[in-house]
């Protein structure tokens, strides 16, 4: 749902080649984090493997983390070799209401800080959020007891902010799955950014970009934008060291922005050459991260 089509429609190994990550992200880590081994045919034609089935790896460069996120650029992924890790026993969520942003996420990092070991931390502003109020979310996960001791101590954590509430079961996995599909923006008639940054300058990022609305999600470290254009929005982002990437355009505006943050001169041409060695004729997904190359564009 995150890029405009139906929900189940998504694939394992598409997840992989975005490195996809949802709510968990700052606790679980990003899809590459889970990606132990593959084998692979490059653009050259040539079959590799890299990895292995253990967590351990000592076989050498760590090709997994570089196939993570090339959506499909550098090869042709055949087989996968995954982490998995059970599905939490209880899920319960605590929601804060009627926090400004920068309060919200003042929260959001007051609970991140403490050692409550909680999977899920975003704030919804009024004009975003289902109820229609500004929404802090917090959600611990693991076994019955040990959930419900640590939502009670949050509670006396942050309860003297404002007003909360309680979600568990899958009133709880639901909101946490809208958040990461990016639904409190899906009725924007607008484009849609995805932004990662340092927590503590998201408040600003947000109020400077031109967006129409906004949430924040990973504790403050990412926004979800609705609307704006990418010189306002990678102009807010300055110094900071964060990116700015389209997720949902029409294809009049793709052809005229850069999907992705623009690289340093030596970034990509580092970038180029990586590319270069796995596929020197650009056979792989031309123009999905790099403009289309004349001879690519041709055959």
């Amino acid at each position: 749902p995150v890029y405009g089509q139906p929900a189940g429609g998504g694939t394992i190994g598409g997840v992989l080649s975005c490195n996809s990550a949802g709510p968990r992200r700052f606790k679980a880590g990003a899809a590459r984090d889970h990606f132990l081994g593959v084998h692979a045919l490059s653009g050259r034609g040539e079959t590799f493997k890299a990895g292995g089935k253990v967590v351990k790896n000592v076989t050498g460069y760590d090709l997994c983390k570089l196939l993570a996120g090339a959506h499909g650029t550098l090869a042709v992924m055949t087989e996968l070799t995954l982490k998995t890790l059970p599905r939490p026993a209880a899920t319960e969520t605590l929601i804060l209401y009627d926090l400004e942003d920068a309060a919200g996420l003042a929260a959001l990092r007051r609970a991140a800080q403490s050692p409550l070991e909680l999977s899920g931390l975003a704030h919804l502003p009024a004009a975003t959020s289902k109820s229609g109020r500004a929404e802090t979310r917090f959600r611990a996960e693991g076994p019955p007891s040990s959930v419900r001791e640590r939502i009670n101590s949050l509670a006396t954590l942050i309860g003297s902010l404002g007003e909360t509430t309680r979600e568990d079961g899958t009133e709880a996995e639901a909101g946490w799955c809208a958040v990461g599909d990016a639904q409190p923006l899906r009725d924007a008639d607008t484009h849609l950014w995805r932004v990662a940054l340092p927590p503590t300058d998201a408040a600003r990022v947000a109020a400077q970009s031109g967006a129409k609305r906004w949430y924040y999600d990973w504790g403050g470290g990412l926004i979800w934008l609705a609307g704006g254009d990418a010189h306002t929005i990678r102009g807010a982002l300055g110094a900071c060291g964060g990116h700015a990437t389209l997720f949902r355009a029409s294809a009049a505006m793709r052809r005229q922005v850069p999907v992705f943050q623009p690289q340093s001169a030596a970034l990509a041409a580092l970038e180029e050459r990586v590319r270069k060695g796995f596929d020197p004729e650009c056979i792989l997904n031309p123009g999905r991260m790099q403009p289309r190359p004349a001879a690519a564009a041709t055959r």
